[in-house]
């Protein structure tokens, strides 16, 4: 079914930006804190927070393919939409520069804080970096109606230009993780090594439905990819997530449909609002640091792997069982989220289990 989903891919103009696959790699350290090899169980690392743009990150796969569709369409204006500490944004700008356009960014205030290394560091500094024209918008204004009216201005001026909604997780943008789940599969024949799940956070919903997207035409099954909501609960995340799934089938002319069960969403990590430290995230951040040397951000991946955590030390997985969790990048929001974590935190050190 390799062949089937390479090309209806094919079939969609894409701008490589991540040029080459990236890599996997096994979180032994982990497995030993966790007793993980007594068990039978290994996992695994996709380090997509390591791109050749703009720091890296999830998001550039989906621009892949927005910025196919844009150059080839002669677009010379990006505008995207985003909170503060946008990934995607800092992204969005990055490929603008790399690739000479006009960018513009519109930000909201998604997550009530207002302390100076929210507001200024992290991806805001880098936005300004790459050369972005930033606008933050008051806390409950609609960005993507904002980001609207401004193209309508620049494109009465003759500009071209292209409107990107949140986190590029539009079903064109979802290809850009059905064509990762492609790559996954082409690692384990390298590797020797069958992932029998897949796991990410899950905000916008266009990581893991695109994931989930390429594993059902690869014959794998949807169910294959399970994620943790860091933007809405359970229950909108799931509907959301479904429908950008069917979408991107559709475009892959997939013509199969798409149960609700397949959609594997976990609610229990969210805390208190997207953006907001929860305890867990807290101490799988520093884990993570302290066992693997490697940075996840507080906000998608930091959230996604404390709920891993948490079913690897409840026994979720069997003998034999191998997980892959992709590191979606984010980590400049580490510096936004400094007094966040100048308090110490209990269980986060790196000692073998016994």
């Amino acid at each position: 079914m390799r062949h089937v989903l390479s090309q209806a891919l094919g079939a969609f103009a894409r701008a490589d930006l991540l040029q080459g696959a990236t890599g996997i790699q096994r979180a032994e350290r982990i497995e030993h804190h966790l007793g993980l090899p007594a068990m039978g169980v290994g996992l695994y690392l996709k380090r997509d927070d390591h791109m050749l743009v703009g720091g890296g990150g999830n998001k550039l796969r989906k621009l892949e393919f927005h910025l196919g569709e844009a150059l080839k369409n002669g677009v010379d204006t990006l505008i995207t939409v985003g909170g503060i500490q946008s990934n995607h944004a800092r992204l969005t700008a990055a490929v603008c520069a790399r690739l000479g356009l006009e960018c513009e960014l519109i930000l909201s205030r998604a997550v009530p804080r207002a302390d100076r290394d929210y507001e200024l560091n992290g991806n805001v500094l880098l936005d300004q970096l790459f050369g972005a024209r930033v606008q933050v918008l008051d806390r409950g204004a609609d960005a993507l109606a904002a980001a609207e009216a401004r193209a309508q201005q620049l494109r009465a001026a003759g500009r071209k230009v292209l409107v990107i909604p949140t986190g590029g997780s539009t079903p064109l943008g979802s290809l850009g993780y059905a064509r990762c789940a492609e790559e996954i599969v082409q690692q384990e024949t390298a590797m020797g090594v069958r992932f029998d799940e897949v796991v990410v956070p899950n905000g916008s919903a266009g990581t893991h439905a695109g994931l989930a997207a390429g594993f059902e035409v690869l014959g794998r099954g949807a169910a294959s990819v399970r994620s943790w909501s860091v933007l809405a609960d359970q229950q909108a995340a799931a509907a959301t997530t479904l429908q950008l799934t069917r979408q991107a089938l559709a475009l892959l002319g997939h013509a199969a449909s798409l149960d609700a069960s397949a959609i594997n969403i976990d609610g229990s990590q969210l805390g208190e609002g997207y953006g907001l430290p929860t305890q867990a995230m807290l101490e799988a951040v520093r884990l993570m640091a302290r066992c693997e040397g490697v940075l996840v951000d507080p906000v998608y991946s930091g959230k996604a792997f404390a709920g891993l955590l948490a079913d690897l030390r409840q026994g979720r997985y069997r003998r034999g069982d191998n997980v892959l969790f992709i590191m979606t990048g984010g980590t400049p929001g580490l510096y936004a989220y400094r007094e966040t974590f100048a308090e110490p935190v209990q269980g986060a050190s790196c000692v073998a289990s016994r």
